[in-house]
């Protein structure tokens, strides 16, 4: 029987960089929050691939370009310790193109699930929307709600990624 690996699935704007109320692409905007490196590498030492699952429908408003999102994430990497294992990220949105990619749908997340080797039980998703945690649940993925982006009855929630990383590790 193959061993199955376990992740953190992690959105991006508003748990690993700053959310500042439009869409973030450019590198100069792009702030890695506090505590992200720190909790990256807690998460990396306690075995859990770190995986990126972000919306980018700035892409197919045409607003900005993947290369744009790729030199957010070198950034994201460099402050990091290169700790992220893989990015993906959705280009569509409903007023343009339709993409099973985007959350809360789950295509991104399944991706992942088949190169990783993944055993869904054991795989977490921290993000800020409503929409994280569903597209997690679509297949199994418990998950985090951070921050206070938006008033739903979630739980569990924690403040940010720091206090996630206690919950995961069990601290």
């Amino acid at each position: 029987m193959t061993t199955r690996n376990k992740a953190i699935f992690l959105d991006r704007d508003g748990v690993l960089n700053e959310e500042i109320g439009e869409y973030v692409w450019q590198v100069e905007n792009f702030i890695v929050c506090a505590g992200v490196p720190e909790s990256l590498a807690r998460l990396k030492a306690a075995g859990y691939y770190l995986i990126v699952v972000t919306n980018q429908a700035g892409i197919a408003k045409k607003l900005y370009t993947a290369a744009d999102v790729g030199k957010c994430h070198a950034k994201l990497q460099e402050a990091c310790n290169h700790a992220v294992d893989a990015f993906y990220f959705s280009e569509g949105h409903p007023s343009v193109s339709e993409s099973i990619l985007r959350k809360p749908d789950s295509g991104m997340f399944e991706k992942a699930v088949a190169r990783f080797n993944l055993d869904v039980a054991q795989c977490w998703v921290v993000g800020d929307r409503f929409r994280d945690m569903e597209a997690g649940a679509k297949i199994g993925v418990r998950g985090i709600l951070v921050g206070a982006t938006e008033a739903v009855d979630f739980t569990p929630r924690a403040l940010d990624l720091q206090a996630a990383t206690d919950m995961i590790l069990g601290v």
